[in-house]
């Protein structure tokens, strides 16, 4: 009699799928993905904060758009006496390589306390640009800078520490791959924050309709999130694979939300690009990168929504300088329409007080050192840097 074995195997797993979201949000998604989710787990709002995090953080940084009303609240205007300091200033730096700025430098420092100690923005307006040179206007950035930041951030492979933001879409077309930071088109640049401590960006033209600057407290977005969906915080605050776009190693892994006490309080540091999940237009996702989950995908729609409800718009005018804390604020900016006449050209620097800092969070410790690692005689500006990295996008 013969016998017949039967194997009894386990049925293939089927391999992990991106989720349906892209660069630009989409909130009928997010809300029907966000549903879809609490169906299936009702005790997701019930899930406990992570270790360390509070229930609620706050603050002079933690704050809504519709609590300022007016720019007068955030916006210093040089006085003739100031700019008349920042030409001598500059007459100096020709000669002696110092930026001495004698009563405007202490209004500074107290700024560079705001940044880090209160509301975590202000925008000095305004120099004017058509009085000097492309080379006197760096040395002016510069020189103004150093009196609110003590180290300044490399931005590329070349260690420039100063970078042009402009729509490269036609000069650069014949980038490898295409443009794949929207920084550097006219779209809409969605909510996100830059590696570092501080921004800075002067506007040395704008557009000739759009581009509004939009910034938004991390804070106010987290004790939203905590209040009604700790189990985002959750997610948020563990590793994500983030795409290095053709870099080596291919992806690195950390997480987007990080808690840090400072002096006794609690601050909430985001530290993310959405395109690093989702890809940017012609620069598609890598193919060989874990794909993100369905609540890691919820939560990048949960952060910008909740940015986009309590933010503030910011009226950038050419020859201004924004300053901005990236650890506690994200940002954004609209898409805009450049013109003959106007074509919209920002400069940026990434920017660190020493004497004021947070304390860097531990997975960013080995980017801030890159970052940050600039021996004195190395840090002039370069006046033309060029920016064919920045285009491709492997530098954020």
């Amino acid at each position: 009699m013969s016998t017949t074995t039967l194997t009894l195997t386990e049925p293939p797993v089927a391999a992990a799928v991106q989720p349906d979201i892209g660069y630009h949000p989409d909130e009928a998604k997010w809300r029907a993905r966000t549903a879809t989710r609490l169906a299936e787990d009702p005790s997701l709002p019930n899930t406990p904060l992570p270790d360390g995090f509070p229930a609620q953080v706050s603050g002079p940084i933690v704050w809504a758009g519709n609590d300022w009303q007016t720019e007068d609240q955030w916006v210093y205007k040089l006085s003739d006496e100031e700019l008349q300091e920042i030409d001598s200033a500059l007459r100096h730096f020709k000669g002696k390589d110092t930026f001495p700025l004698p009563t405007l430098s202490p209004v500074l420092k107290d700024f560079a306390r705001e940044l880090y100690q209160g509301r975590g923005f202000f925008v000095l307006r305004t120099i004017p640009i058509e009085k000097y040179s492309r080379e006197e206007l760096a040395i002016i950035y510069a020189g103004i800078s150093s009196h609110v930041g003590s180290a300044r951030g490399k931005q590329d492979g070349t260690g420039a520490v100063l970078a042009h933001i402009k729509d490269l879409t036609v000069s650069h077309a014949h980038e490898k791959g295409g443009i794949g930071n929207s920084a550097y088109t006219t779209d809409k640049q969605v909510f996100h924050t830059d590696v570092g401590d501080l921004i800075a960006l002067m506007a040395l033209e704008t557009a000739a309709e759009g581009g509004t600057s939009k910034i938004s407290s991390g804070g106010k977005i987290y004790n939203e999130l905590a209040a009604t969906r700790p189990d985002l915080v959750k997610t948020l605050s563990e590793p994500w694979p983030l795409d290095s776009f053709g870099g080596d190693p291919g992806y690195t892994t950390r997480p987007l939300l990080y808690h840090v006490p400072v002096n006794g309080d609690s601050k909430i540091v985001f530290q993310y690009s959405r395109r690093h999940f989702t890809g940017y237009g012609p620069q598609k996702r890598s193919p060989n990168i874990p794909p993100i989950t369905e609540a890691q995908a919820e939560a990048l729609d949960a952060i910008h929504f909740l940015a986009e409800k309590y933010s503030l718009g910011l009226n950038f005018q050419k020859g201004d300088i924004q300053y901005i804390n990236s650890l506690g604020l994200l940002h954004a900016r609209d898409e805009f329409r450049d013109s003959p006449e106007k074509t919209r050209h920002l400069v940026r620097l990434w920017l660190r007080n020493d004497e004021l800092a947070w304390r860097t969070p531990d997975p960013l410790q080995g980017i801030w050192t890159r970052l940050y690692s600039i021996a004195p005689e190395d840090q002039r500006f370069p006046l033309e840097p060029e920016i064919r990295r920045k285009a491709s996008g492997k530098t954020k």
